[in-house]
C-alpha cells in the first residue's frame, strides 16, 4: 500500500537525515548551534512535545482520556506543579543532578519509541510482529546508550561529574553486545519475515544511540537522536491528521458512510483544517515551550516556568506512554481507525 510505504520509507530518511545533518552541522563542544541546526532541534524537540496537545482534540482521544483521568490528566498536572516547585526551591547546583535522571526518562522514551516504530514496519508490512528476544534487544541498546549518556554527562551539557568516566567503556561495550545480538536474532527470521522496511527499521533502532559512543560533541552524539525521534513523531501526527478517522466503524472521509460518497470540499477543508491546527499547535507551543526552557539561569518565579517546562516534557512521556503502546488495545483501535495502513494483521508465522 501506498500509504504505508511513505510513512515507513519517509520515517526511514527522516531518521537518517536527522543524524546525518546534526553531525554535518554540529558545532564545537563549547560554541551554540547554527541558526539552522537551532531551527531543526526546535522544531523536533519543543515542537514535537507540542503537537501531543492536538492528540486532545480528537473524539475518540478524549473518550479515551475520559476514562483514564490520573494518567492523563492528574498525573500530568502533578508533574508541572512539582518541577515548576522545584525549580524555584532547588539551587542551580541541586537541579542540575536532577537533570541526570530526567535525562535518563526522557532517552528511555526515544528508545520506546523507536520499539515502536519497529512494532509498526511490522505490523504495516503484515508479518509477524517482534519477538521478545528482539525487542529485548533494542532495549538492551538503549539503556546501554542511557547509561553512557549518565557516565559522561557533558554529551548533555549538564554541569555535574559524577565521577563515572571510567565506567564509559564497559557501556559501549554493552551496547555492542546489544546491537549485535539484536542482528543475530533479526536474522533468525525466514526471509518474507524481514522485509526491506522492516529491516533497515529495526537496525535503526538497534543502531540509534551509536553517535553517543562516537563523538564528543554534544550536537553531534545527542543532536541527531532529538532530531529523529521528533521528526519520526511528526510525521505520525501528520499522518493522522490527514487520514481523517472512523465513526462507528465507518469511515468519515475520504470513502463511504452507509454507501455514500463522503469527501469533496468539506473533507477537504476538514483536513486543511486538522493539518493547520496541528502545524499551529507545534509553532506556537513550541515557541512557549522553548522560551520557558531558556530560564533555567533565572531566579524566582520566573524560574519556575523552567521547572514547568520539564515537567510538560514528563508530561509527555506519560501520555505518550498510554497512547501509543501497541500491545494495548486502544492505541491498536485508535490507530486501526485512522491509519489502518499501519495496523495490518501480521502474516501466520508457520505459513512463511
Amino acid at each position: 500500500m501506498v500509504a504505508a510505504r511513505s510513512w515507513l520509507w519517509g520515517t526511514v530518511a527522516l531518521s537518517a537525515g536527522a543524524f546525518a545533518l546534526a553531525i554535518a552541522l554540529a558545532p564545537a563542544s563549547s560554541a551554540s548551534p547554527g541558526r539552522g541546526l537551532a531551527w531543526v532541534l526546535f522544531v523536533a524537540s519543543s515542537g514535537h512535545v507540542a503537537s501531543t496537545a492536538w492528540a486532545y482534540a480528537l473524539p475518540d482521544v478524549r473518550a479515551h482520556v475520559a476514562g483514564h483521568p490520573w494518567r492523563y490528566a492528574v498525573v500530568p498536572a502533578i508533574l508541572v506543579l512539582a518541577t515548576a516547585a522545584l525549580a524555584v526551591a532547588l539551587p542551580s547546583r541541586g537541579m542540575a543532578w536532577l537533570l541526570l535522571p530526567y535525562f535518563g526518562w526522557q532517552f528511555f522514551h526515544f528508545q520506546k519509541q523507536n520499539l515502536g516504530m519497529a512494532a509498526l514496519a511490522a505490523s504495516s508490512s503484515g508479518v509477524p510482529g517482534l519477538s521478545r528476544p528482539e525487542r529485548h534487544a533494542i532495549l538492551a541498546a538503549g539503556w546501554a546508550g542511557i547509561a553512557g549518556l549518565m557516565m559522561r554527562p557533558s554529551l548533555l551539557q549538564v554541569e555535574v561529574d559524577p565521577h563515572l568516566g571510567a565506567v564509559f567503556p564497559g557501556c559501549a561495550i554493552g551496547y555492542a553486545i546489544a546491537a549485535i545480538t539484536g542482528v543475530g536474532l533479526f536474522l533468525r527470521r525466514p526471509r518474507p519475515a524481514r522485509p526491506a522496511g522492516l529491516a533497515v527499521s529495526y537496525l535503526m533502532a538497534l543502531l540509534f544511540f551509536l553517535p553517543v559512543f562516537v563523538f564528543t560533541s554534544p550536537y553531534a552524539a545527542v543532536g541527531g537522536l532529538t532530531i529523529a525521534h521528533g521528526a519520526q513523531y511528526l510525521l505520525l501526527m501528520s499522518h493522522l491528521a490527514w487520514a481523517g478517522g472512523t465513526v462507528g466503524g465507518s469511515t468519515v472521509e475520504g470513502s463511504t458512510v452507509g454507501g455514500s460518497t463522503v469527501g469533496g470540499s468539506s473533507a477537504g477543508i476538514s483536513r486543511a483544517l486538522r493539518i493547520a491546527v496541528l502545524v499551529n499547535i507545534v509553532l506556537i507551543g513550541g515557541t512557549a515551550l522553548q522560551v520557558a526552557s531558556h530560564v533555567d539561569a533565572s531566579a524566582g518565579v520566573v524560574r519556575s516556568f523552567y521547572g514547568a517546562y520539564l515537567g510538560v516534557v514528563m508530561a509527555h512521556f506519560v501520555v505518550d506512554a498510554g497512547l501509543w503502546r501497541l500491545r494495548d488495545a486502544f492505541p491498536r483501535r485508535f490507530l486501526a481507525g485512522r491509519v489502518p495502513y499501519l495496523v495490518r494483521p501480521a502474516m501466520d508465522r508457520e505459513a512463511i
